[in-house]
């Protein structure tokens, strides 16, 4: 309930008790209360009650500092929804932090885990982790739920597990190896108790040129030259890992351009800032969306771009704009649904894209995609998840659904899989204890797969326990 509905209520049961006398015939009664929106409290300073003419029932001691009240039935009831009304005001609650964002489990508590891919391609995953984990200062910390564990103590973690699955040990000596080797953590999720959205992404193909042209009118942007990123925490310890984006522009800083700004109103427009042109405005739009891509040229040349920055806008999402508005169910709500309902209201297309306004700038790399590790993605086997929650190049396990696609390319039912995964990505949309998006390769299957997906599951994290370096 909303607080300005409870001061409604307060107002239409106090006028109510004065005119029909329900608080007796006193000289004056004066209260004074205020419900206070952040902390969910009531405070209520002194009430002055009839004396003589009612019996009183028994007297209440202070329960609040400066709570004195000498009181009828009448005032019980007061009090009664007192106390009932603010037991409806909403608590906010803090976000979860770090330390809070898993809980290490029992041995009891650990999966079964199997994994239904070939373990090579976990291995190459598992090179990509170490090769960023090395590149760092050995005695650079990561926080593990309530734990914290150096660089080279995760590297290490990594190295054994990789030589664990190349001995091929069976089901019962793998789950022994890793229950006596390994602590793991599993997320809290959205429920305290797992409970996690998987979602997934890919990287898209697109037709493009390196000329402007009538067949190809959308830039793909660069960097601006006057984008800038402040780490606020070197101003305050108390903004620690805060950052804001904007621009430089006159010996100050201000916010981007949003998404309108850039599209619509084309204020980066022939100022130098693009990389090439791409034929599709929906493609460009979830070329953003998916973080990384392939550009076919004419003459067959493909070029890879990649994530460089954003604008530093809030992300919002068009797919819950549309549910809002009522054009698309929730149940129906995917990628390929989005699309077609883009092309069949070109009209509206520009409005819906300016709904977010995080607009995100690239870069040309040699082979992609490229994860925020500054490590190549592996298809099935590289994460994105919140990296301020979860520790970066880790070693985890996923339990959700995947699809089984007909020769047709649709989806004829979803079933159940686990698998092990590297955290090497994130994404503006992946936000909270609560959410994992599965990197699904290129290609028609990756497409499907990625559009669809939006499945319930679980996460878990592995760290050797003799890690003494």
């Amino acid at each position: 309930m909303e607080t300005k509905n409870v001061k409604s209520m307060f107002s239409i049961f106090l006028t109510g008790m004065t005119r029909t006398g329900g608080f007796g015939k006193a000289s004056a009664i004066g209260f004074k209360i205020k419900i206070l929106d952040a902390l969910s409290v009531v405070n209520v300073r002194r009430v002055r009650l009839p004396s003589s003419s009612l019996p009183k029932i028994f007297i209440l001691k202070p329960i609040l500092k400066g709570f004195d009240v000498h009181y009828t039935r009448h005032h019980a009831v007061f009090l009664t929804l007192v106390l009932l009304l603010v037991s409806c005001v909403p608590k906010i609650k803090p976000p979860v932090t770090a330390p809070e964002a898993l809980v290490k489990l029992r041995p009891n508590q650990i999966p079964d885990f199997s994994d239904d891919m070939s373990y090579d391609s976990l291995e190459t995953a598992i090179s990509q982790s170490i090769s960023y984990l090395e590149r760092l200062d050995a005695s650079t910390l990561f926080q593990v739920g309530p734990d914290t564990f150096t660089a080279s103590q995760l590297a290490k973690s990594l190295k054994v597990f990789d030589e664990l699955i190349k001995q091929s040990p069976s089901a019962d000596e793998f789950r022994n190896a890793v229950e006596t080797s390994f602590w793991v953590y599993r997320s809290v999720g959205s429920d305290g108790r797992g409970k996690m959205l998987f979602t997934g992404y890919y990287e898209p193909t697109l037709r493009g040129s390196m000329q402007p042209s009538p067949d190809y009118p959308y830039p793909v942007y660069r960097r601006p030259d006057d984008w800038v990123s402040i780490n606020l925490g070197l101003f305050d310890p108390k903004y620690e890992g805060k950052r804001i984006i904007g621009r430089y522009v006159n010996q100050t800083v201000i916010p981007h351009f949003s998404r309108e700004d850039i599209d619509a109103k084309g204020c980066l427009r022939q100022k130098g800032h693009e990389l090439l042109w791409v034929s599709d405005p929906i493609d460009l739009f979830f070329l953003h969306i998916q973080g990384s891509g392939r550009v076919l040229l004419e003459d067959g040349t493909v070029l890879h771009v990649n994530y460089d920055c954003s604008n530093g806008r809030p992300y919002r999402s068009i797919g819950k704009l549309l549910i809002d508005e009522g054009s698309i169910s929730r149940e129906e709500m995917s990628m390929q649904r989005l699309r077609s309902s883009l092309r069949h209201c070109p009209e509206e297309m520009q409005r819906v894209f300016n709904h977010n306004e995080s607009y995100v700038f690239f870069r040309l790399v040699d082979h992609g995609p490229i994860g925020a590790l500054e490590v190549p993605l592996t298809t099935g086997r590289s994460v994105a998840t919140d990296l301020r929650l979860f520790p970066k190049a880790a070693l985890a396990f996923i339990q959700t659904q995947k699809p089984f696609v007909g020769e047709d390319g649709v989806i004829e039912y979803w079933e159940p899989f686990g698998r092990f995964v590297l955290n090497q990505d994130t994404g503006g949309a992946i936000r909270g204890p609560d959410r994992v998006d599965l990197f699904w390769g290129n290609g028609p299957y990756a497409e499907t797969s990625a559009g669809h997906m939006m499945h319930e599951g679980r996460l878990y994290f592995f760290v050797l326990k003799d890690v003494e370096e």
